[in-house]
């Protein structure tokens, strides 16, 4: 490969370049434990708070030399701004996944056009089943666990299995309670061997692959899960880009000796995702 663009190699190299999606045209939709419980208590989506704490997000990435990509977001994509949902990115290029809702299906098309724009091939494609990208990890270059959890199946773990062989990729499963929503709400790998994760939502082989690979693991408690506690994105440097009200979990990376850049995100934590979910990698060779 030593002529052919690198991609994504991992979850923790230096993060380069990303694709983003203004929440400007964001909606509720009862589709997550998160906005279910928050619009049952009368609340709605604010999206001139959510467009200014996005755009924290935002600074943070040019303030670290990441370029950004942005989506030109659409009234009629909703959810849109969890850009890391459509897919998943490795060495050799995109992985375009298959949403479960009716409501997320239509960004696929969006989505596959940019990449089409910016010339990243598609080495991939979820035709059967679903997958979205939220389950999705590397957890090294040549190991990707996906999660099984409310939005990605075995049909469609399977499916990409057989797909991703051929580029010399192992597949893991990872099943979850579907409360949990995605992989990335319960476990999260912010630097070089060092994972955050929910340990009692995580399924034993899982784990006990993770202490095999010398991984120092950061338990986060479950009742932290739906405050976006493991969600946090890595951007190298043994750094990661967090949420400002997360403090124990903070104080625990820091203690890990992962730097913590702190993010003011308060009313879109309440769609249901938090910057590793607005997040979907272009660059991290």
């Amino acid at each position: 490969m030593s002529n052919e663009q690198v991609f994504v190699s991992n979850a923790t190299n230096d993060l380069r370049k990303v694709l983003v999606c203004s929440p400007k045209y964001y909606k509720f939709n009862a589709i997550n434990e998160i906005t279910k419980n928050w619009m049952d208590k009368g609340e709605s989506e604010e999206n001139k708070k959510m467009v200014e704490e996005w755009e924290t997000l935002i600074q943070a990435y040019k303030d670290n030399d990441i370029e950004v990509v942005e989506m030109d977001p659409q009234s009629s994509l909703e959810i849109e701004t969890f850009s890391r949902d459509f897919g998943g990115m490795v060495k050799e290029g995109a992985i375009m996944g298959r949403f479960r809702h009716p409501v997320r299906q239509a960004e696929s098309e969006a989505y596959e056009k940019k990449l089409a724009e910016l010339g990243i091939p598609i080495i991939a494609r979820c035709n059967a089943g679903t997958f979205e990208g939220g389950d999705f990890w590397m957890i090294d270059e040549h190991t990707i666990a996906f999660g099984e959890v409310d939005r990605t199946d075995q049909a469609g773990v399977d499916n990409l299995r057989d797909q991703l062989a051929k580029f010399g990729y192992t597949v893991v499963g990872v099943p979850a309670a579907p409360a949990n929503l995605h992989l990335d709400m319960i476990f999260n790998i912010v630097a070089p061997h060092v994972c955050l994760a929910a340990t009692d939502e995580l399924p034993y082989n899982f784990l006990q692959m993770l202490k095999r690979r010398n991984f120092n693991i950061i338990h986060v408690p479950s009742e932290l899960v739906f405050k976006h506690g493991c969600n946090v994105e890595a951007i190298g440097h043994n750094t990661v880009l967090g949420i400002k009200n997360n403090q124990s979990v903070n104080r625990d990376l820091r203690a890990a000796g992962v730097n913590v850049i702190e993010l003011p995100l308060e009313q879109i934590l309440k769609a249901g995702g938090g910057p590793h979910c607005m997040t979907f990698p272009l660059s991290r060779p």
